[in-house]
Order: structure tokens, then sequence, then C-alpha cells
């Protein structure tokens, strides 16, 4: 009978020390988010990714996904934060957002300071010119090619970290905060182009049509270095907060597999071959 109890016993110790070492690994971050019933979500203004409607509301591809993610999750409240596209990251990383939710490329430098969602859309780059395409660009390397051509780039986006390390001089990049802001640099001559996603020039176009600009058409990419630029679009989250994320990737991949989730991508400019699993969606974690 004591060997039965010290069996019993040890048995027990084992069971609590596994209890612990599990709870010791979780780190609280779904449970504070259900407990406040409040997300705190960070986008920087970019359509179609986020942005204002007239009436003042925050939409856009990631917001609107961002919701519904966060309604599975039981989440009902967002705190919308709106920050500069270059600056996301370090709000997040400083706690004062849960969540990006900007459309935000999935690349290896950013990957190494964020957690990314699974991806939820892949889309090709673009260039916004003025009216005629008076410099013939029809590819970053044309850009690069043209001297004395400037090219302007939201902050912090892979845009003009590609063109920088393909060896375009600084002085020939107009680093802006918003995709508006890129727009006029074009029609005023601060900047000859526009690098940006080509459904953020396209929805600028449907939406306004303008009387300086155009897209650049055709347009292609060819070297290495423009590779993050075919960009894989995902949530950033930071990285100790895995127990939102594995919540969060758990509830995306469900919407994802429905046909609400290919009206929503459809209602904001993307097609079937612009989402993940038209390309092989898992490839985008490589990027």
């Amino acid at each position: 009978m004591p060997k039965i109890k010290l069996f019993i016993a040890t048995g027990i110790v084992v069971l609590l020390a596994v209890a612990y070492f599990h709870l010791d690994q979780t780190d609280g971050s779904l449970e504070r988010v259900r407990e406040t019933g409040v997300l705190r979500v960070g986008y920087a203004e970019e359509a179609p990714y986020a942005f204002l409607t007239p009436a003042g509301e925050v939409s856009g591809q990631s917001p609107e996904l961002a919701r519904r993610i966060a309604a599975r999750l039981g989440v009902r409240n967002i705190e919308w934060r709106v920050v500069e596209f270059g600056a996301l990251i370090d709000e997040l990383r400083r706690g004062r957002i849960d969540v990006v939710a900007a459309g935000m490329f999935i690349t290896r430098e950013r990957a190494a300071l964020v957690g990314f969602s699974d991806p939820m859309f892949h889309v090709q780059p673009g260039l916004l010119v003025a009216r005629g395409n008076p410099h013939g660009l029809h590819s970053f390397d044309d850009v690069l090619a043209a001297s004395g051509v400037r090219v302007a780039v939201l902050s912090g986006a892979v845009e003009g970290q590609a063109l920088r390390s393909a060896g375009l001089p600084p002085r020939r990049l107009v680093d802006v905060p918003d995709a508006e802001t890129g727009r006029v640099a074009v029609e005023t001559g601060l900047a000859d182009a526009l690098a940006l996603s080509a459904p953020s020039i396209n929805w600028m176009i449907l939406r306004r049509p303008p009387a300086k600009t155009e897209i650049a058409k055709p347009f292609t990419t060819s070297r290495p270095e423009f590779e993050p630029c075919l960009g894989y679009g995902a949530f950033a989250f930071r990285k100790e907060d895995k127990t939102l994320l594995e919540a969060w990737n758990r509830e995306q991949r469900a919407f994802m597999a429905t046909p609400e989730f290919v009206s929503l991508m459809q209602g904001f400019g993307f097609g079937r071959q612009e989402l993940p699993g038209f390309l092989g969606g898992k490839e985008a974690q490589a990027q």
C-alpha cells in the first residue's frame, strides 16, 4: 500500500509539473484581448488596404478582414489607430497596438521583428507616372537606368527598400507618408513616379480618375532585389503574443475557406489570381 501511495503521489507531482510548464508557456495575449473585449488595431492610409470612408469609418481590405476575424475570436470592439506606415512596427513592438492591419508585406527584415499571420494576398508592384509616361518607365530597371528620375515611395515600404538595394541613389528617392501624398508628388513634378503595389494604384485611379497621372503599362520585374515587391500581405503581431497569433491564424484560415472571403477581396479589387491559394499560399512564409 505505501508503494501504491508513493506511485500515486509521484504521478500527481508529474502531472502538476507538466500543467505548470504549459501554463508557464502561455503568454496571456489571447486571454487579455478576450477579457478586455478590445483589440487595438494599427493601420496606415493606403487604399485599398486601409483607408477612411467619406463618413469617417475605417475600411479597406485589411481592416474589414480584421473585423471578421476579431468577431470570430469573440472580440467585438476594435480601437483603430492610424499610424504612418513606417512607424507601424515600432508602435506594435512598443505595445501601443495589438495587430497591424495595413496590407503589410512579409519580408525577412520585418519577420525578424514581428510575427506574421498566414498570408492573405499576393500582388504585383506598379508605378504611377505622369500622363503619357514621358520617361518610358515600365520596370524598376527603367527607373534605375533613367538618370535624374525621382521616385516617391512610402516610408518603410518594400518598394523603397528594393530600389535602394538595387543601387538607386538616396537623392532620387522621395519618402512620403501615404499614397495620396505620393500621388500629389507626381502630379506636381516633385517626383517622376510613385512606386506602390498595383492594387493601390488601380484603386486610386478607379476612385478618382487622375487628370495628370496614369499607371505604367506594361510593368515588369526581373531582378532578385525586387522579389520582395511581389508582395505577400499579412497581419503583424508582437513576437511574444503567440497565443493571439495562433488563434488568429485558426480563424483566418477558416474564414478564408468561405465564399465570403473571396467576395470581400473582390470588393477591394483583388482577383482570384491574387489570393494566396492561387499561388501556393504557404510559400509566402519564405519571403
